[in-house]
C-alpha cells in the first residue's frame, strides 16, 4: 500500500531582497490620501491602473496566477478534437 503514495513536493518561497512591498503599499496609500485632500493634481488615465484588477478580485483566478498554471488554449483543443475525428474515421472504414 505504501509504495504508491506520492507525497507533496517542497513549496518554493522566493523571499525578495530588494524590495519592500509593506513600503510601496505606504507610499502608494500616502500618494492617493494626498490626491484626495488636493495637495497633489489629479493623476492621469493609465492602463497599468486597471491591469490585473479583475484577478485580484476573484480568488479562482488570483490561486490560479500564483500558481503558475497557465489555461489550456483552445487551438490544443480543437487540434485534439480534429485528430480523434481523424482516428475514428479511419478506424471505422478499415485504414488502419
Amino acid at each position: 500500500m505504501g509504495m504508491f503514495t506520492m507525497r507533496k513536493p517542497r513549496g518554493f518561497n522566493h523571499p525578495y531582497i530588494y524590495v519592500d512591498e509593506r513600503k510601496e503599499r505606504l507610499a502608494k496609500m500616502e500618494e492617493s490620501a494626498k490626491r484626495e485632500l488636493g495637495m497633489l493634481p489629479e493623476k492621469e488615465f493609465s492602463p497599468e491602473d486597471i491591469r490585473g484588477k479583475f484577478i485580484e478580485g476573484t480568488t479562482h483566478l488570483r490561486r490560479r496566477k500564483e500558481s503558475g498554471r497557465q489555461p489550456m488554449h483552445l487551438g490544443i483543443i480543437l487540434v485534439a478534437i480534429a485528430v480523434l475525428a481523424y482516428l475514428w474515421y479511419a478506424i471505422s472504414n478499415g485504414i488502419i
